[in-house]
């Protein structure tokens, strides 16, 4: 057991194993960056859990000094349900892709997020599947040429964040992979969250799809490219010398062009609340594209309610007092019982 009283860093969440993703591969980024955080939170080493199915992010728990699962294909949600209500204590991850979490794992991604499970879910976004060779992914953008798609995909994108809170995500989040330090704040955050937390990580795949994140990953397009979210404080994104902001008439989103010194209020920008009740306007947050709008980046909603894991164990204590804490011995011999002769 960790001593209490001893401060950990990043190296002690290292594990000994050789990382083997691509040069380049956004993933280098996100584990150091998960390293960093983990020490922050203020908890013993062996109470992590990270829990991963199949693709390139799915070798996370490998490269954490934590425990961890390597599961099958698109069920890491249905295993991190199942450790954290049997071990609430723990603090469990589930590390999962666009292909892994959205394709074969839809299923189980919706009903964990919509139980609101006491879970944190890093959900990297390369929009392709970059383990088996480049096949366009749910999240590809119509018209993509892969070895799957030659012609070009024709199935219209599923919008993580839109999924997220259209199953009733109680907090969603989109981060950048190479913005450490705002990836660590909202990695912290989706912590102390209680409840499913969901962090899209737009991370790049440079074999497969390079550069599908660039106009948000370059600092000098970012400005433009990207709308930073700050709870209690205006739609804006631009330069100074272009500033411009985001305004909704009619539940539609429209882009204001500011003067200098405008008051953008004034001029009808939207200020970003993270904590309405109803999902309808960080929904709205989440459909706006380019190149016609920026792209929001941070936390689109964060509201507390009900957890399942709580409300499990809250009923599991109701069964307790009414009926006894029970014996597994009295359960499997009570009844009918047979013997069964071995001859």
């Amino acid at each position: 057991m960790t001593d209490q009283f001893t401060k950990l860093t990043s190296k002690d969440f290292m594990s000994d194993q050789d990382i083997r993703w691509c040069p380049g591969c956004g993933d280098y980024s996100v584990l150091a960056n998960v390293q960093r955080v983990m020490p922050e939170l203020g908890i013993p080493r062996e109470n992590f859990v990270f829990v991963s199915g199949i693709g390139c992010s799915s070798r996370f728990p490998y490269y954490m000094n934590t425990y961890g699962f390597h599961t099958i294909h698109g069920r890491a949600p249905a295993f991190a349900t199942g450790i954290k209500a049997s071990r609430p204590e723990l603090s469990v991850w589930v590390v999962t892709g666009d292909g892994d979490g959205l394709s074969i794992g839809g299923n189980h991604m919706l009903h964990t997020i919509r139980r609101n499970i006491d879970i944190q879910i890093l959900l990297f976004n390369n929009r392709v599947y970059g383990l088996t060779k480049g096949q366009y992914s749910p999240t590809s953008q119509l018209g993509m040429q892969t070895s799957s798609s030659p012609d070009g995909s024709i199935d219209h994108p599923v919008d993580p964040l839109a999924f997220a809170l259209g199953a009733g995500a109680t907090f969603v989040a989109r981060a950048i992979d190479v913005d450490g330090a705002h990836l660590q704040q909202l990695l912290e955050r989706a912590y102390r969250h209680p409840g499913t937390a969901l962090i899209e990580i737009l991370q790049n795949c440079p074999v497969y799809n390079d550069n599908e994140w660039l106009e948000v990953e370059d600092r000098k397009s970012r400005t433009d490219a990207a709308l930073v979210l700050e709870d209690g404080e205006p739609l804006l994104f631009g330069s100074e010398d272009r500033r411009r902001g985001i305004g909704f008439h009619g539940g539609i989103a429209t882009v204001v062009e500011l003067e200098k010194g405008e008051d953008p209020i004034a001029a009808g920008v939207a200020v970003h609340n993270e904590r309405y009740q109803t999902p309808a306007y960080a929904f709205a947050l989440a459909t706006l594209r380019r190149p016609e709008f920026p792209l929001p980046i941070g936390v689109f909603r964060a509201v507390e309610t009900a957890t399942y894991d709580a409300l499990l164990e809250g009923q599991v204590a109701a069964a307790v007092v009414k009926r006894g804490a029970g014996s597994l011995h009295d359960l499997l011999y009570s009844g009918d019982t047979w013997t069964v002769d071995p001859s």
